[in-house]
């Protein structure tokens, strides 16, 4: 029986100390004399709206004198809190303080227009602190479209058609209409809109009242027929002669109350990004890496001391397949030319400018008019000497006796 007194006297003394040690802790630093979130008192019931920032103002009057004071706001949301605070900063008996703090309100807003959230302030420092705790209303922003995400294929290849999924949310407090869709790869310069259609406010049973669905005006609100969220495709096509990379794809959605869009990144590849015309030696290969067969007319460009000609003017060359032209330059200069091949479309549009570049010896002239021309002359030369030679040469005379009869 003693032993249960002793332990029954040692509890409560223990629970005497830390009662103590709590309420000295827990003193009060200050008395909050004014909370305003963006510039409208807390018990004015301001309404705050979701995903946008609020200036949140806290006066107070110091009870003691501490260092290192902070004053806290913080938002407790459904799912995610938030929260901000001061620099530490000095305080003195009697006098009147105050602190302006920048806030997130988050969302959480899922299956209604509006609702409270509870917005708790703190000032503390030197073991004495002052919370008190406000409630705020919070409502949906007006319109928004929320796009909550962009799928792609791992991996593309140059030429292909794509898919892009979107799924795309109204987290706003009206009704969205008339939805239009834009995928696009600006580096690219490929683009591609598509009509998405309308996204209701909420998802709800027209059974019910207006205070079981959130306390939304059911005929105004409310269709169970149609959806808040919706899940579209948009197809792309990477062009052929894209480089091998990463690129950005930006998805953006909008209608005439508001707009959203969302970037990922996608890696197209291409077994042809160093080009589709290449040139190896005196070779123009062109590549053909498409699904089509393509027609081209190569025109040498003329220049100065060079003369420029192709095994083929005129080529075609299979879908995903490649050919090579000879590309044949001849000068009477003993140094390196730079020429070039202009690259014609069937229709006429000058597609590539391939430049080439070789160096000769000053005698590597192959035209068979130029080298018929040289035989002509070195023919005429020889008979030229010839007949000088036969000019120059005098007749031998003839004695002749006498003759008698």
């Amino acid at each position: 029986m003693n032993n249960t007194k002793k332990l029954l006297v040692s509890f409560v003394m223990l629970f005497s100390v830390l009662f103590l040690a709590v309420a000295v802790s827990a003193a009060p630093i200050g008395t909050i004399t004014n909370v305003e979130v963006d510039g409208l008192n807390v018990n004015s019931n301001p309404a705050i709206v979701v995903g946008n920032s609020v200036n949140v103002r806290v006066d107070f009057n110091s009870l003691v004198n501490a260092s290192d004071v902070t004053v806290e706001v913080k938002i407790e949301g459904n799912k995610k809190d938030v929260e901000a605070q001061t620099r530490n900063f000095d305080v003195e008996t009697g006098k009147e303080y105050s602190r302006t703090l920048k806030l997130d309100v988050p969302f959480d807003l899922k299956d209604e227009l509006s609702g409270t959230v509870d917005l708790t302030v703190e000032v503390s420092g030197d073991g004495f602190k002052t919370t008190s705790v406000y409630t705020l209303s919070v409502q949906r922003e007006s319109f928004n479209a929320n796009i909550l995400s962009v799928s792609v294929p791992q991996n593309i290849k140059a030429g292909e058609n794509f898919p892009v999924d979107i799924v795309i949310k109204n987290i706003g407090y009206n009704n969205l209409d008339d939805l239009f869709v834009t995928a696009k790869i600006s580096v690219l310069g490929i683009e591609r809109t598509a009509f998405f259609g309308d996204l209701v406010a909420l998802e709800c049973d027209k059974s019910l009242t207006s205070v079981e669905n959130y306390g939304v005006d059911v005929a105004r609100k409310c269709n169970e027929d149609n959806s808040d969220t919706l899940t579209g495709r948009i197809f792309l096509q990477a062009p052929y002669d894209a480089k091998s990379g990463s690129y950005a794809l930006s998805v953006s959605t909008e209608n005439e109350d508001t707009m959203s869009s969302k970037t990922t990144q996608i890696v197209i590849g291409n077994d042809f990004s160093s080009g589709t015309f290449l040139v190896s030696g005196s070779q123009l290969l062109v590549v053909n890496p498409t699904n089509e067969v393509v027609v081209y007319r190569l025109v040498p460009a003329s220049t100065n001391g060079v003369s420029v000609s192709l095994s083929e003017n005129l080529i075609a060359v299979p879908a995903g397949s490649s050919k090579a032209v000879t590309v044949n330059a001849v000068s009477s200069a003993a140094e390196t030319q730079i020429y070039s091949v202009n690259v014609f479309s069937a229709d006429g549009k000058l597609v590539e400018v391939v430049n080439f570049s070789t160096t000769t010896q000053g005698k590597s002239i192959s035209s068979p008019v130029v080298v018929l021309t040289v035989i002509l002359a070195i023919i005429f030369v020889i008979l030229l000497v010839v007949l000088i030679v036969l000019i120059g040469k005098k007749p031998e005379k003839e004695e002749f006796g006498e003759s008698y009869y």
